[in-house]
């Protein structure tokens, strides 16, 4: 009987591999094509990119605060979660903090061309809520919306929505009043005193939580003989979403409200 040969008995795809080790092994030649391309590294980086913007633009977004008007509620280059879907079912309501699309009207002067640099940190901030903050997306607190008319103040100097006082224990530094000395009806008159609005449809009437460190809706109204078109609204199809919590810094973290 002859010896039998080394290769009796092995598969074809393995000996074309013996006789050639440069060709592809068994796993590679039978595994189908798009679990190979489903397994590699490249496919995985993009699937991440994919969910993270698609979380981004419909589910939560991070975003970093760029002032102190919403002080003590929230600091500057606070961390918070924008809840995007908040208002998929209904509006904003009385005391949300919410972050909105501010309009050109928003602007307090003239606004230079930024360096490319600072324009892409900005883009970057805006995508993940590290770094600068678009320039006309702002956080602030709804104090009137569609329909309601505000007015301040009451004697004792609280905003008035409807004829009735509301309860703002969020207030920091107000702007001052002092009830017969400093208030709507002396002369000066309070720089915290604005005539009586109602809001129109679609749009929300804006403070600041730190009321005497905010450019909000009512900054140019309040002087004496105000023109009636004075106001700035943040309008419902401008608004990204209601702060939820704050993520960053750590000891910080806590829901908003």
């Amino acid at each position: 009987m002859s010896a039998s040969a080394p290769d009796a008995g092995r598969p074809v795809s393995e000996k074309r591999h013996a006789a050639d080790p440069d060709a592809p092994g068994p796993d590679v030649a039978t595994t189908p094509l798009w679990r190979r391309i489903t397994g590699s590294f490249w496919f995985h980086l993009f699937a991440a990119f994919a969910v993270t913007g698609l979380l981004l633009t419909f589910v939560a977004k991070p975003y970093v605060v760029p002032s102190g008007s919403m002080e003590q509620t929230l600091q500057v280059g606070d961390r918070v979660l924008v809840d995007r879907l908040a208002y998929g079912m209904g509006d904003p309501r009385r005391g949300d903090v919410i972050v909105f699309d501010a309009g050109t009207e928003w602007d307090t002067g003239a606004q230079p061309d930024e360096p490319p640099l600072t324009a892409f940190l900005r883009w970057v901030g805006e995508t993940t809520g590290f770094g600068p903050s678009g320039r006309h997306t702002l956080v602030k607190r709804v104090i009137g919306t569609p329909g309601e008319k505000v007015a301040c103040c009451s004697p004792q100097g609280e905003i008035m929505v409807d004829g009735e006082p509301i309860d703002e224990p969020y207030v920091y530094e107000d702007l001052p009043f002092d009830q017969g000395v400093l208030d709507c009806t002396t002369t000066p008159r309070s720089t915290r005193c604005f005539d009586e609005v109602t809001v129109p449809e679609g749009r929300y009437l804006m403070l600041g939580d730190h009321r005497s460190n905010s450019a909000d809706s009512a900054i140019e109204c309040r002087i004496v003989g105000a023109d009636r078109d004075c106001w700035r609204w943040a309008e419902r199809d401008g608004i990204v979403g209601r702060v939820g919590a704050i993520l960053w810094p750590i000891p910080r973290w806590s829901a908003v409200h």
